[in-house]
């Protein structure tokens, strides 16, 4: 058997395959399920910024949601579920019951009120914290400048406050995605996380009115981390994990092979269940041992260091090939 073995941002894992921020981590129970079932490392169901909110103005008698009376009804119940405090219980729990990195996520828009909770979030024995920036730009009014801005201060803010890692977790949408990764990289990150995954919109064309859109990625989203992990992992000065789209050991080889320090599922874990968990890891060790690679340093950035020379060159090259249909 090849050594699957990995460090990511100063952790030592089992095998680079984590599972990411979802509802089946959202328990102790599941965490330890997950763990049984093969993961390399856990991040926790995220704790979103409106529940943190909501848990500080409660005990100021005020909110910033009570002008939207459907929005706070549904944030008290998430409250309810897995409030601040739950959560912290949860990271305690996690970390007493298992032996792999537990690291803590919030999902976050802004760098007020939360930025207090990483540092509980650190006190209560979470290894790692993974921070979910999720800001949709939707105001013409609002520059380019201006939401990488603010993408910079959430990280400044957290990492002054804590001494465990930090990884972050952004979309693709950026004008410029190597200067705003290196902007977040200096800002404290140790590890960006490609990609999440936007909110899909959908309409129900009966009842007029909007719908949550396929919620699971596919094998074919891979394409996209693919592309800036291979770009990125020879410019940057922190490590990349991939996430969406990898579904089987292939989709992580190929993460591996663009320079991803780990892999991140969730989907494909929704769809096959959790023993996908032991199925990708031992793709990825099949594949290992075919090709000779008997630990994962052994081959992780080969496909980046093809393109590193001249990547404008490559880019383009592989832009022509695709268009034309001549290889």
């Amino acid at each position: 058997m090849a050594d699957l073995g990995t460090t990511y941002i100063g952790l030592t894992l089992p095998n680079p395959i984590i599972v990411s921020s979802c509802g089946l981590t959202g328990t102790a129970k599941g965490i330890r399920q997950c763990v049984e079932a093969g993961a390399g490392a856990v991040v926790v169901k995220s704790l979103f910024e409106e529940q943190i909110d909501l848990d500080v103005s409660s005990q100021q008698e005020h909110s910033d949601l009570s002008s939207h009376p459907e929005a706070s009804e549904y944030i008290q119940q998430m409250g309810k579920h897995l409030g601040p405090s739950a959560y912290l219980k949860l990271i305690q729990t996690a970390k007493r019951e298992n032996q792999v990195p537990i690291i803590a996520s919030v999902n976050c828009v802004s760098s007020e009120w939360w930025v207090d909770w990483a540092r509980q979030l650190e006190k209560a024995g979470a290894d790692a914290l993974e921070l979910n920036i999720a800001i949709m730009p939707r105001s013409p009014e609002q520059s380019c400048d201006e939401i990488e801005k603010r993408y910079v201060q959430i990280v400044e803010g957290v990492s002054k406050r804590i001494e465990i890692p930090i990884a972050v977790k952004i979309g693709p949408y950026a004008t410029s995605l190597p200067a705003l990764a290196r902007a977040l990289t200096r800002a404290g990150a140790a590890a960006l996380v490609l990609f999440n995954r936007f909110y899909q919109l959908d309409v129900d064309i009966d009842k007029l009115t909007p719908t949550p859109g396929y919620q699971f990625s596919t094998p074919n989203e891979i394409y996209q981390p693919l592309r800036w992990i291979s770009v990125l992992s020879t410019v940057l000065d922190c490590q990349l994990s991939g996430s969406t789209g990898v579904h089987s050991g292939k989709e992580a080889v190929k993460l591996l092979l663009a320079g991803a320090q780990t892999v991140q599922l969730c989907s494909t874990l929704y769809c096959n269940g959790l023993e996908r968990l032991g199925e990708v890891r031992d793709e990825l060790d099949s594949w290992m041992e075919t090709n000779g690679f008997a630990s994962i340093a052994n081959f992780r950035g080969h496909l980046a260091q093809v393109a590193q020379k001249e990547p404008e060159t490559f880019e383009r090259l592989q832009y022509i090939k695709a268009l034309t249909g001549v290889g």
